[in-house]
C-alpha cells in the first residue's frame, strides 16, 4: 500500500463528501479509490466512514485520523515546494575539499566571493593534502590537481599547474645551475610531503626521465619545505603556484624549465549525478568563470 496516497484518498473523500467525486478531483478510477480507502483502513485497523448507499460520514476515529492526515499532506507539499524554490535558488549546506595550499592561496578567497553573491548557501571546506573519497566523506565538490580516476566522479577541468624544481639564488650561486636533470642525481634537496616518491620526473625528447635527489630534509606540510628551500637548503620540487610568490619576491629561482614534466590538470570534481541541487550546480559553474584559463 502507498501510504500517502492513500491517505491523499482519504482526505479527498472526507472533503468531497462522495467517493465519485473523490476520484474526479483525484484523476482516479472509482475502484482504485474504494481499494485505497480499503486498505488504509485495513493498515488502521479501524473504520474510516459510515458508508450506505445514500450517505458517506466519518467515524469518530475519521474525525480524530483527517486533522493528522491534513498535517501530513501539508507538510510534504511544503517540503516539496522549499526543494523547488533550492532547485532555482542556490541555498543549504555545501561542503568542498581542495589542497591546503592551493586551497588557501586560490579557492578560498573563491569561495568567500561565492558566499557573498549566494547568501543562503552554507559551506564547509576541508583542505587536505591527501586522496579524498567524496562519496565516503560526505563531499559535495573537491578541487583536485591530477587526472580523475575514479569512474563514479565528474571532472570539469579549470585549468592546468606546472611541477617546477626550485632553489634559493644563494645556493645556486654557491653549487651552480644545474643544466640537465641529471645535475639532480644525488643533489641536496627538500621534500615537502613525507612519503612522496623519491625519485623526481621530467621530460625529454618525449620521454619520460628520473632522478632521485638526496632527501636531506622533509615536512608533513608544504609552507615549512618552501621556506627551506628559500633558505638554501637545496633542491625542491613543487607545484609552480607552491613558489610563484617566492620567486616574484627573488627568494626562489627556477631551474630545468626546459625539462618540466606535462602540466598537471586542475579540476573541480563532483559525483556522477544527474540531479545536482542548486547550490552545487552554482558553485561548479562559479569555479569555472574563476579560474577559467588558469596556468600557473
Amino acid at each position: 500500500m502507498d501510504r500517502f496516497k492513500a491517505m491523499q484518498t482519504f482526505v479527498q473523500i472526507a472533503d468531497q463528501g462522495s467517493l465519485t467525486r473523490a476520484a474526479e478531483a483525484l484523476g482516479s478510477s472509482l475502484p482504485a479509490v474504494v481499494r485505497a480507502l480499503a486498505a488504509l483502513e485495513a493498515h488502521l485497523g479501524v473504520r474510516l466512514f459510515h458508508r450506505t448507499t445514500r450517505r458517506l460520514s466519518l467515524t469518530e476515529e475519521g474525525r480524530h485520523y483527517l486533522p493528522s492526515a491534513r498535517e501530513v499532506l501539508l507538510a510534504a507539499d511544503a517540503a516539496d515546494l522549499a526543494l523547488k524554490a533550492e532547485a532555482r535558488e542556490p541555498a543549504g549546506q555545501l561542503t568542498i575539499t581542495a589542497p591546503v595550499l592551493f586551497g588557501h592561496m586560490y579557492v578560498a578567497p573563491a569561495i568567500v566571493r561565492f558566499m557573498q553573491r549566494h547568501e543562503k548557501v552554507r559551506c564547509s571546506v576541508r583542505l587536505y593534502d591527501r586522496a579524498v573519497n567524496l562519496l565516503e566523506e560526505g563531499i559535495d565538490v573537491g578541487i583536485r590537481i591530477s587526472p580523475l580516476e575514479d569512474s563514479s566522479l565528474v571532472a570539469q577541468t579549470l585549468g592546468s599547474i606546472r611541477r617546477v624544481v626550485a632553489a634559493s639564488p644563494a645556493y645556486l650561486a654557491a653549487h651552480g645551475t644545474p643544466r640537465h636533470p641529471r645535475d639532480l642525481e644525488g643533489a641536496p634537496s627538500v621534500r615537502g610531503l613525507i612519503g612522496a616518491p623519491a625519485q623526481w620526473l621530467f621530460r625529454e625528447g618525449g620521454k619520460t626521465l628520473g632522478v632521485t635527489p638526496d632527501n636531506r630534509l622533509e615536512f608533513n606540510h608544504l609552507a615549512p619545505a618552501v621556506e627551506a628551500c628559500a633558505a638554501g637548503m637545496g633542491f625542491g620540487s613543487f607545484f609552480s603556484y607552491q613558489v610563484l610568490p617566492h620567486v616574484a619576491q627573488g627568494r626562489l629561482a627556477l631551474v630545468l624549465e626546459d625539462f618540466e614534466p606535462p602540466p598537471r590538470p586542475v579540476s573541480v570534481i563532483y559525483p556522477n549525478a544527474r540531479l545536482l541541487p542548486a547550490r552545487t550546480r552554482a558553485f561548479i559553474e562559479w569555479m569555472k568563470a574563476e579560474f577559467s584559463g588558469l596556468r600557473l
